[in-house]
């Protein structure tokens, strides 16, 4: 079991002037206390379940590519840019250039959107349910089709390319896609066409979604086991540290289930001090899992 850290808030004790050096440090003791990846939110407002729109929030690419410059061994990726911010093209573009420059540890995170308000407000499209999951379905098309350097032209009924030019080409063989959402008509079957990983809350229901992927991989006749189960989780250690046993506990739990990366939150992360906790006990825990 690996674990990652993921920057849902960004207004911080020190406000905007310091918003900067204090994400590099955040960055760089997680990546120094053995964080598998780090991770933010494609959102331009705040979202509801964390705080007023009103907060800050960084773009998410821009962030990415900060984020790159401070760490060293880290995978980078947002949990989820949603589909109708970005033409694919670009989108595609801004994740191999984050590969590229962090020495490949671009995964592109992505779904269909749903943050309707955020949309309306700046004027970003936000098309219907249906429109939106055919579009997600479009996309991966199109960014699988350029990280593997076919420049084949794309006809689609959203999108229309004519040529799938993408230089330089990702680092590695491909960057590693990660569809997130736990639908399970249309988000887990497109998990098991197109994705590399898949993103789940840890919900009473989260077998339940695991036997559903299943059932996709074997009706489109793909190896489930080779997707990655990525698990959302919150790292609060507690006032003094008192929930590391606890933490250890659940993910022995997730780890039994078949997730290989537990990702989430920590208390105040701005306290670097607290990634000397993870660095010492529940990281090497984790990995021995």
């Amino acid at each position: 079991m690996r674990i990652g850290l993921h920057i849902a808030n960004f207004t911080w004790p020190d406000g905007p002037p310091r918003l900067g050096p204090v994400l590099a440090d955040i960055a760089s003791a997680a990546d120094g206390a053995g964080f598998e990846r780090i991770s933010v939110m494609d959102h331009l407002w705040q979202i509801s379940v964390i705080g007023p729109p009103e907060q800050e929030m960084l773009e998410a690419y821009t962030a990415l590519g900060f984020l790159a410059a401070h760490t060293r061994t880290a995978k980078l990726l947002t949990l989820v840019t949603g589909v109708v911010y970005r033409e694919p093209g670009l989108l595609a573009k801004a994740v191999t250039t984050l590969d590229v420059l962090s020495g490949g540890r671009a995964i592109l995170g992505i779904g269909a959107a749903w943050n309707a308000e955020e949309s309306a407000g700046l004027g970003l499209p936000f098309p219907p349910t249906r429109e939106r999951f055919e579009r997600l379905e479009e996309a991966l098309r199109i960014c699988r089709q350029m990280f593997d350097g076919d420049e084949t032209p794309f006809e689609g009924t959203h999108y229309r390319l004519t040529r799938l030019l993408n230089s330089p080409a990702p680092l590695g063989r491909r960057v590693p896609i990660l569809v997130g959402g736990g639908g399970e008509k249309k988000t887990l079957l497109l998990v098991a066409k197109y994705a590399d990983a898949c993103n789940l809350f840890p919900t009473p229901d989260v077998v339940h979604k695991l036997d559903v992927l299943k059932r996709h991989c074997e009706a489109v006749g793909r190896d489930y086991d080779e997707i990655e189960k990525t698990v959302l989780y919150n790292f609060d250690l507690g006032e003094k540290g008192e929930r590391v046993g606890e933490i250890l506990g659940d993910l022995g739990r997730l780890s039994a289930m078949g997730f290989t990366v537990a990702h989430g939150v920590v208390r105040n992360p701005w306290d670097t001090a607290q990634f000397d906790v993870f660095a010492k006990e529940i990281v090497p825990a984790a990995e021995a899992m």
